[in-house]
């Protein structure tokens, strides 16, 4: 094989990080086959012996990885041969790389999703912190980008909440899928030696919510499945999606235009010419990088997509995208947990865009429903009452009770407790409403959830 190809068709250089899952997979394939009875004790032995000097090696850096043994399964296998002699040939019995490395795959990242869902803990502890501190703090909530009514700042970020704990659910889920036993599949057949497979499920930790072995049940299927893959990258992908509409929300409100909040320095950078300028570069990075993994998620899908049965070298491209993925993914998640326990809110500034918007008139309209007068009749005399409003230059609270009155003779006085931003805000007291009470009663929710 020429250089050129030793290259272009290598993975060891990306797919050394399965190293461990590897190491872990084989070790309980090799003890499954002493108890089997297909190797001897001593060679048994003599891998685990074997095995442990390579994690020294690995762990120690003094490990050396070689293009012309192509990936991750046959460098270790390389070293433990040179290590323990025919021992180390025996270790391959019974099983094909197809099934190896869909197994180190499967391993792998059922140890990655479990750190992301700590990571997800993490960001949505944040997230109830920053919520518990504001919430009698006024924010205009917004739909189409204009002023709609006024919200409690802490609803807004238990928003957020909601978004991060789907996510956790469905990496919950998607770890099920991950977590099934493909070793003894062998190329694709399956194997004329008498495996116990199920013994190496549980040995590896792949057993169901019942603690029964969880096995792929199809030889053909286990060697070439990605569905895992896709389904994590999909998870992602919304996860990443969250991310990013919390990071175009915090870009937003920290422009001035806006000048809703401010983010610690330490996650922004100046201009290279406007010393003026403090630019949110890690939302904004979090935003652009959304997009790598949703591209990521095309790509995987693209990959399976013409595959026939059973296994295809073009799997081994699903690893790449993978493994950016999990990085990226974990990455944004931890920075995001501390920036957002970082942010200076400005409650002066929301409650001033706040008033800006006439967002007490659905309000108003309640009120007059209120009174005996059908939505639709209260819809439109607010809707002359806010143009009043607009033509004077004042708020629906500024108009004078007889003006009021001019559109419904029904309004009394007590409609300025209404008009009030706080009034409002008040008054949506049902559940998952933004009134004060509401939102304190999910902050216990959700920290009797994430503790």
């Amino acid at each position: 094989m020429s250089d050129l190809v030793k290259r272009y068709t290598s993975s060891v250089f990306f797919d050394k990080r399965l190293w461990q899952a590897d190491i872990t997979g084989s070790l309980a394939h090799a003890d499954m086959l002493a108890v089997q009875g297909i190797i001897a004790a001593a060679d048994h032995a003599s891998i685990q012996d074997g095995m442990a000097q390579i994690t020294a090696e690995i762990e120690s850096g003094a490990f050396e990885w070689k293009l012309d043994l192509e990936d991750v399964h046959l460098n270790i296998e390389a070293r433990l041969t040179q290590l323990v002699g025919d021992a180390g040939k025996r270790l391959h019995t019974g099983r094909s790389r197809n099934d190896q490395v869909a197994t180190d795959v499967r391993l792998w990242l059922r140890g990655e999703i479990d750190l992301i869902g700590e990571l997800l803990i993490e960001l949505q502890t944040a997230l109830v912190n920053i919520a518990e501190k504001n919430v009698e703090v006024i924010l205009p909530g917004f739909t189409h980008l204009q002023v709609a009514q006024p919200v409690s700042f802490g609803h807004h970020m238990l928003a957020y909440v909601e978004m991060f704990a789907r996510d956790a659910e469905r990496m919950l889920d998607v770890r099920k899928r991950v977590n099934r036993l493909p070793l003894g599949a062998a190329a694709l057949a399956g194997t004329s030696y008498p495996l116990d497979r199920e013994h190496v499920a549980r040995a590896l930790g792949m057993v169901d919510e019942q603690g029964l072995p969880a096995v792929c049940q199809n030889s053909l299927d286990a060697v070439s499945d990605r569905d895992f893959a896709i389904e994590f990258t999909a998870a992602a992908t919304l996860a990443m999606v969250h991310t990013s509409r919390l990071s175009e929300e915090l870009i937003l409100w920290m422009s001035q235009s806006f000048g809703f909040i401010d983010l610690a320095d330490r996650f922004c950078t100046g201009s290279s010419i406007m010393p003026q300028k403090k630019n949110p570069d890690v939302p904004e990075l979090a935003r652009g990088k959304t997009g790598r993994v949703v591209g990521h998620l095309m790509g995987l899908v693209t990959l399976m997509k013409g595959q026939p049965l059973a296994y295809n070298k073009d799997n081994q491209e699903d690893k790449e995208p993978l493994f950016d993925t999990v990085d990226t993914l974990k990455d944004t998640l931890r920075i995001f947990a501390e920036m957002v326990g970082g942010i200076t809110v400005k409650p002066e500034a929301m409650e001033r865009a706040a008033l800006k918007g006439y967002a007490t008139a659905t309000d108003l309209a309640d009120y007059m429903v209120k009174k005996g007068l059908p939505f639709r009749d209260a819809h439109e005399a607010v809707a002359h009452a806010v143009k009043t409003a607009i033509t004077q230059g004042l708020d629906l609270s500024e108009l004078p009770l007889a003006t009021l009155q001019s559109f419904n003779p029904k309004i009394e006085q007590d409609v300025y407790e209404v008009l009030s931003l706080r009034g409002s805000l008040n008054a949506r007291n049902t559940l998952g409403g933004t009134a004060p009470a509401q939102v304190r009663a999910q902050i216990a929710r959700h920290r009797g959830r994430l503790q």
